[in-house]
């Protein structure tokens, strides 16, 4: 959908935007904001807010891609990640987590410690066949609201590291494994699969239907927000 947008300043943009009532067959008339900074110590910020007038399901999140190499590199393999995470969410084959979250130790989930995103990715275990790679929810080891890290990415080609804070519970990582080389980004570059990797703040998948997770339902009077932010630095 296109979003209404106002630039609130030179580093800041505001994003507006009214999810009818029924809109994909949710409820209520949802009245999204989101606001994107830049700062000035090389951050990227993105505030989220949301209100309804009728009981609804509410699960934001941002999905983009990074490759910390650079433009036209064939792969994230080689980057070095490190995760908040000491439990993750695993699923059925249809990528849905199924039920309570698992510890990570001893698995090629465990990115409590540094370890290269490929060192594990082809191992044989059924959660990795599942999705062909990594497109699981980690659970953070924070408080949720708390404004916290949860992932550190480095590529020891260029040195650049990203951390990213949140304030949501969770992360999905993504390892583009679906990827298949038909898109065609800048100066005619194609990117295969695991050529990116998205880090997506979000609540638990499938909370509505889980009673145990945290409760992802909006209700009039209420006011949704979360905040995660992306710093860059060269190491």
């Amino acid at each position: 959908v296109v979003w209404d947008t106002v630039q609130v300043n030179d580093q800041t943009i505001e994003l507006t935007y009214l999810a009818k009532d029924g809109e994909e067959g949710f409820p209520g008339n949802l009245n999204v904001k989101m606001i994107y900074s830049l700062t000035d110590d090389n951050s990227f910020d993105i505030e989220y807010q949301a209100t309804t007038d009728k009981p609804t399901i509410i699960n934001l999140t941002n999905h983009s891609y990074f490759k910390l190499s650079g433009e036209g590199d064939p792969s994230i393999n080689d980057h070095i990640l490190v995760m908040k995470a000491s439990q993750y969410l695993p699923t059925d084959d249809t990528a849905i987590p199924y039920g309570s979250p698992e510890l990570v130790k001893g698995t090629p989930f465990d990115f409590t410690t540094p370890h290269i995103i490929g060192e594990r990715i082809e191992e044989d275990f059924e959660q990795l066949h599942f999705g062909k790679g990594y497109d699981h929810t980690m659970v953070l080891d924070k408080q949720e609201g708390i404004l916290a890290l949860a992932v550190e990415c480095y590529s020891p080609k260029t040195g650049i590291q990203m951390s990213i804070s949140t304030t949501e519970p969770g992360v999905q990582i993504y390892t583009g494994n679906w990827m298949t080389g038909n898109f065609e980004g800048k100066h005619g570059h194609r990117y295969p699969a695991r050529a990116a990797v998205c880090f997506e703040t979000q609540h638990f998948p499938d909370s509505i239907n889980k009673p145990s997770y945290t409760s992802v339902v909006l209700r009039p009077g209420e006011v949704f927000k979360s905040k995660t932010t992306h710093a860059f630095s060269v190491k």
